[in-house]
């Protein structure tokens, strides 16, 4: 088995209040890139102008939220069907559906975080690092990789953490495993759902979870996140993380 001692610790389990937005501007951010949308309306005495204007303003916003979940109109329809949002990152060839409601964040460390903003430890996340390896099989089973990934990487060494099951799944071919585990703070402890696989030359891990004082009113929601968790195929050539072997 391969050793999971040179992965990047993930501490999952607490994000920052998303900050309080002014009335009437529109944050938008991909990839370190920011920029404000400020809809406002105009006094004109043409009306034509002030449709013209507002006509603009409009477009602009639906710019920059197409820019931030760059996704298919097919995986756009059927996250909506469903009550979810989706995200799909192109450049490093993945997506997954989130409940409509969560905000994405920025956190060190972390490729994507999205979380509920009152209930701070439902979120959902996803890490790469890349590796050489072309299969999470070959790492060994479902088991002890989980063992390995929930005691030196999902978890801080301060949480007391139970493994509660893992699990092999195959999508188009791809095989993954799922995880669900139960990490304890001492001011709380989170029920964890965990997708990790190997494609394009990189190790993917996906989590969600929630308070265990709410698991049994998201676990449904819980598991339609992970089980949507899907990679494709990247161009290559693209920029990998630190590898690992």
């Amino acid at each position: 088995m391969a050793s999971l001692q040179h992965l990047p610790s993930i501490h999952q389990t607490s994000f920052l209040n998303a900050s309080n937005k002014k009335p009437g501007v529109v944050t938008c951010s991909r990839r370190g890139a920011s920029f404000l949308v400020r809809a406002e309306q105009t006094i004109s005495p043409r009306a034509d102008v002030t449709g013209r204007r507002q006509t603009l303003v409009l477009g602009t916003i639906g710019t920059c939220f197409s820019l931030l979940n760059p996704i298919s109109a097919a995986f756009a329809a059927e996250s909506k069907k469903a009550g979810f949002m989706g995200v799909q990152d192109k450049k490093d060839g993945y997506e997954f559906l989130y409940p409509f409601g969560w905000q994405e964040v920025s956190v060190e460390g972390l490729d994507k975080v999205v979380k509920d903003v009152i209930e701070p430890l439902e979120s959902a996340s996803v890490t790469l690092i890349a590796t050489t390896k072309q299969d999470i099989r070959d790492l060994g089973p479902p088991k002890e990789i989980a063992e390995a990934l929930i005691n030196k990487v999902l978890s801080p060494p301060s949480e007391k953490t139970k493994l509660i099951d893992a699990t092999e799944r195959e999508v188009d071919g791809k095989a993954y495993y799922t995880l669900e585990f139960v990490a304890q703070a001492p001011n709380y402890t989170r029920h964890a759902l965990a997708a990790v696989c190997i494609g394009n030359g990189k190790f993917y891990t996906f989590t969600t979870g929630a308070n265990q004082r709410r698991w049994e009113k998201m676990k449904d929601k819980l598991h339609t996140v992970v089980d949507s968790f899907k990679i494709f195929e990247i161009q290559e050539g693209a920029i990998l993380p630190p590898s690992i072997n």
